[in-house]
């Protein structure tokens, strides 16, 4: 098992000024991510970045399923939410 708390700190140290918020059960995850490297990024690229951070997790089923929202700081300041 893999805590959201371990899940959210991978995400950062790949992505290091990413804002990262995730919730989860141990094997299922949502994952919001807010980071300045998204820029210019497809929604596709974005979260193939998110995933080689995870790489290892997700190749072990460690991590079961994990679902994604990825945003650049300026498409989530337009959401109008808090991280």
């Amino acid at each position: 098992m893999i805590s959201p708390e371990q899940v959210q700190t991978m995400i950062r140290e790949r992505l290091s000024n990413a804002e990262v918020k995730v919730v989860g059960d141990g094997q299922h995850f949502e994952a919001i991510i807010v980071s300045p490297e998204f820029t210019g990024k497809t929604r596709v690229k974005q979260h193939q970045m998110v995933y080689a951070a995870l790489q290892a997790e997700m190749a072990s089923e460690t991590i079961h399923a994990l679902s994604l929202k990825t945003y650049t700081p300026e498409t989530w300041q337009a959401t109008g939410q808090a991280v």
